[in-house]
C-alpha cells in the first residue's frame, strides 16, 4: 500500500462540522495517510511552488480535499492549482511530474443529493461540475479516481451521518491506495 497524501482546502475549517470531523479522523492513520492542510500553512496565500512540487512528487495517489464552494474549489485550493501544476513541471515539453499519479477529490456538498441526479434542482452532476478538475488532470497526464462525497453538510446531516462518514472516508482513502499499487 502507498501512502497518500491528502490536501486539505478549507477556508474556515473551524466551522466545518464535516471537513473538522474528517481531519480528526485522518491524523489517527499517520503510517497511511499524510495530511497537508493550505489554509493553515499558508495564511497569507504566499504559496511556495517549489516545496509544494515536491511534496507532490513524493506521492503517487493524492486527494484534495475541499467544500464544494459555489460549485468550484475553495479561492486558495484554485490559487495553488494554477501555480503548482507550472508549465515546464506539471506539463509541457519538458514536464510531466504528475504524469500517472492518482488523484481524487473529496467533497463536502452543503445541498441534497438529490439535487445533483439529472434533472435536480442544481442542473449538473458532481460528474459534471468535477469537469474541469478532470480536465487538469488529464492535460498532465495523471489518473482520476473516483470522488468521495458527502451530501448535506449544511443542512440535514446528524451527527452520527457525520461520524459515519469520517470512517468511510478513511476506507476510501485506504482502498485507492491499495489499488494504485
Amino acid at each position: 500500500m502507498r501512502k497518500t497524501l491528502v490536501i486539505l482546502a478549507h477556508p474556515n475549517l473551524e466551522a466545518s462540522r464535516v471537513n473538522r470531523r474528517w481531519r480528526q479522523e485522518l491524523v489517527l492513520h499517520p503510517q497511511e495517510i499524510t495530511l497537508h492542510e493550505l489554509y493553515k500553512e499558508y495564511p497569507d496565500w504566499q504559496i511556495d511552488v517549489a516545496r509544494e512540487q515536491q511534496l507532490l512528487e513524493q506521492y503517487d495517489h493524492i486527494i484534495l480535499q475541499f467544500p464544494l464552494y459555489w460549485y468550484s474549489y475553495p479561492p486558495l485550493l484554485k490559487k495553488w492549482l494554477d501555480e503548482v501544476f507550472a508549465y515546464g513541471w506539471a506539463y509541457g515539453s519538458a514536464g510531466d511530474r504528475l504524469k500517472g499519479k492518482y488523484f481524487s477529490v473529496a467533497l463536502s456538498i452543503g445541498n441534497h443529493e438529490i439535487n445533483y441526479l439529472p434533472g435536480g434542482s442544481v442542473q449538473f452532476t458532481v460528474e459534471q461540475i468535477l469537469a474541469p478538475f478532470k480536465a487538469s488532470l488529464h492535460h498532465v497526464g495523471a489518473i482520476e479516481l473516483p470522488y468521495f462525497a458527502f451530501f448535506g453538510a449544511s443542512f440535514q446531516a446528524t451527527d452520527e451521518q457525520v461520524e459515519q462518514s469520517a470512517g468511510e472516508y478513511v476506507r476510501y482513502i485506504l482502498q485507492n491506495a491499495y489499488a494504485v499499487e
